[in-house]
């Protein structure tokens, strides 16, 4: 990501010398992680909208950053702290180095998942440490945008959804046991004890003629599931364990989520947050939310799923919550991980393009200029 700086020719023919003007303001998108995001969360996204809003601008500088990784550990309180901190000195930095005075810089804080929180909980702090309400905002936060995150909490469905997902791998991976001894010329052996027929049933290894001669797996395979055969008959009984990591990733991520940024067992404190928000738009502070929808998948998902609680219709903020549909995501949670992945997000291409329009917007409140329709 680079800093746009205009050339342009002033003279009245091509024989005069063309000369720098710096725009007349600087647009900064800054864009925050969420729970346990690193610098590289958003990939090509944030270079993505650049491109889009230097091409679609007139006499502005854009430039996006991310905020560099923090630790997802602690109060959410101090995270904000460190973040105003940055952005401070960052805004400093920006307009000297533009030039112009306090507030030519505009900026636009974009934050995922819990990002959304730290860049709504500071943009508010700033607002309230204003001399008075008529007082200029500085640093110069003209929008806020969010995506996916949870300002009324995480949907309940998002751990029903990971228990159903975790019985269904369960299922399959009981098949496949199953399958593969009986490929294996271990079938069921009616002479035997009757076994628990919530096991596959693992008759002892005969090497014939041919057996002996295989080479490979085949030659070794059946031995080493008769040595084997309490661990395989285990594993099968219960085969969450066998891709515990992948099974229990979802519900751990989304319980981690809720454990971390406490006050989202709080209400009352989210309900006055997205108000607040809400509020800061008769300011002329854009606020936006995009919350990741997942199509109904009868019979196991009969409805369409989301990853955040959201507001009711009649709620003021609702009208703030924009749709992001992603069709190629298996469940919540890898579709609100997965946003800034075209290969995850189907919807990522639209995405980009609708961050682009709403910032235009945000920058159009401030006085700056698009060369196409917002």
């Amino acid at each position: 990501m680079t800093t746009a700086k205009e050339r342009v020719n002033v003279g009245s023919n091509d024989d005069e010398p063309a000369v720098s003007r710096v725009p007349k303001d600087l647009l900064l998108v800054i864009f925050i992680h969420g729970f346990k995001g690193t610098d590289s969360t958003f990939a090509s996204f944030p270079s993505r909208v650049e491109h889009i809003l230097t091409e679609t601008m007139d006499n502005v500088a854009v430039e996006c950053t991310v905020f560099p990784a923090y630790e997802t550990k602690g109060e959410l309180n101090a995270a904000v702290e460190r973040f105003a901190d940055w952005l401070t000195t960052l805004t400093v930095q920006k307009e000297v180095a533009h030039g112009g005075g306090a507030g030519v810089v505009k900026i636009v804080l974009c934050g995922h998942s819990m990002g959304g929180l730290l860049a709504a909980d500071t943009l508010c702090a700033l607002v309230k440490s204003r001399p008075d309400e008529g007082a200029s905002l500085w640093p110069r936060v003209i929008g806020c945008i969010a995506f996916d995150t949870p300002y009324l909490g995480l949907n309940p469905f998002v751990f029903k959804n990971s228990a159903t997902r975790v019985v269904e791998v369960a299922d399959t991976a009981r098949t496949i046991v199953s399958d593969v001894l009986y490929f294996m010329g271990k079938s069921q052996d009616s002479s035997q004890a009757k076994p628990n027929p919530s096991l596959p049933e693992i008759a002892p290894a005969i090497e014939s003629e041919s057996t002996s001669k295989a080479t490979g797996w085949a030659r070794w395979a059946p031995a080493a599931y008769t040595v084997g055969g309490a661990i395989a008959a285990g594993a099968a009984a219960g085969a969450a364990y066998w891709r515990r990591e992948d099974i229990t990733s979802g519900y751990k991520w989304a319980f981690d989520h809720m454990k971390y940024v406490g006050n989202l067992w709080d209400k009352e404190a989210m309900g006055k947050r997205l108000d607040d928000l809400t509020l800061l738009e008769q300011q002329g502070i854009v606020f936006k939310m995009f919350y990741v929808l997942l199509p109904s998948s009868p019979p196991s998902f009969p409805s369409p799923r989301t990853f955040v609680v959201l507001p009711p219709r009649s709620s003021p903020a609702f009208p703030n919550y924009i749709i992001s549909r992603n069709s190629v995501a298996s469940d919540e949670v890898k579709a609100h991980m997965g946003m800034f992945e075209p290969t995850q997000n189907d919807g990522y291409y639209e995405l980009g393009l609708e961050t682009a329009r709403i910032i235009r917007e945000a920058a159009a409140r401030n006085g700056m200029h698009s060369t196409v329709p917002i």
